[in-house]
C-alpha cells in the first residue's frame, strides 16, 4: 500500500535525512519525492511512501512527528509514483489528442496536480456551468460561480454560499484558473484538503495557461 504525506519540515542538512529514518522505523520505504514548497527556514515536501501490508497510516504520522520538528499536512492513498515531468506528460497528451482535449484535460489533471478532481466551466445565458469533468468530478455541481470571469489563479473560499453544501461537507478545498482569454476556467477540487499553497496555485496558472495555448 502506498500513500501520499505531505510533511512540513526544517529546510536544513539532515532534515529529510532523518525523516526516511523515522519513517522506516516503521517499516515504510519513500519511493519519490517532491517538494512543493520552500519558505523561511522550512519545506513542504510530498513524499509517496510504501508501507507493509496491513500497516496503519497513523503509524507513519506518528513516526515523522516524533522528531518534534516535523509536522505532518495531510496523508492519503496513492498509486502510481511522483514524476517532476508530468506537466510536460500532460500537456503533451492534450496537444496529441484529436478530440475532446478538455476531457483530455481535466482527466490527467488530479494525477498532475494531487487533487481529488477537476472539472473545466464555462459562462452562458443562464450563468456558469460545467463543460466537462473528470471521472471523479462530484455529481453535484455548483449552481453559480460568482468569482467568474477569473484574470489570475486563485484559491477560492470554501466556505462560500455558491459552493455546494455536500463540497463543504467533505471539506474540499477549491481553486480555480483561467484558460487563457477563452472565458472558461479550470476548477480544481481536493476533498478533505489540504490547503493549497501558493506555489501549487502558481504551477496550476502556468499549466492553464499553457493548455489554453494548446488548444488555441
Amino acid at each position: 500500500m502506498s500513500y501520499l504525506l505531505r510533511v512540513q519540515l526544517p529546510d536544513r542538512p539532515g532534515s529529510l535525512g532523518a525523516l526516511a529514518l523515522a519513517l522506516g522505523s516503521v517499516g515504510a520505504d519513500i519511493l519519490s519525492l517532491d517538494v512543493v514548497e520552500r519558505g523561511a527556514g522550512f519545506a513542504v515536501d510530498d513524499l509517496v511512501v510504501e508501507v507493509p501490508p496491513n500497516a496503519l497510516p497513523d503509524t507513519l504520522i506518528t513516526a515523522a512527528e516524533s522528531l518534534g520538528d516535523v509536522h505532518v499536512d495531510s496523508i492519503r492513498p496513492y498509486s502510481g509514483v511522483l514524476d517532476t515531468h508530468r506537466e510536460l506528460e500532460l500537456i503533451d497528451h492534450v496537444a496529441s489528442a484529436r478530440d475532446d482535449r478538455l476531457q483530455v484535460l481535466v482527466d490527467g489533471v488530479p494525477r498532475v496536480l494531487r487533487v481529488g478532481w477537476s472539472t473545466v466551466i464555462d459562462m452562458g445565458p443562464q450563468g456558469a456551468y460545467r463543460l466537462v469533468g473528470s471521472q471523479s468530478a462530484p455529481q453535484t455541481q455548483a449552481g453559480s460561480a460568482p468569482w467568474m470571469p477569473l484574470e489570475k489563479p486563485v484559491v477560492l473560499d470554501p466556505e462560500a454560499d455558491w459552493v455546494p453544501q455536500i463540497w463543504r461537507d467533505m471539506d474540499t478545498k477549491l481553486a480555480a484558473a483561467p484558460l487563457g482569454n477563452t472565458g472558461k476556467v479550470l476548477l480544481l477540487g481536493r476533498p478533505g484538503g489540504p490547503d493549497f499553497r501558493p506555489s501549487e496555485v502558481a504551477r496550476l496558472g502556468y499549466l492553464a495557461g499553457i493548455v489554453a495555448t494548446v488548444l488555441g
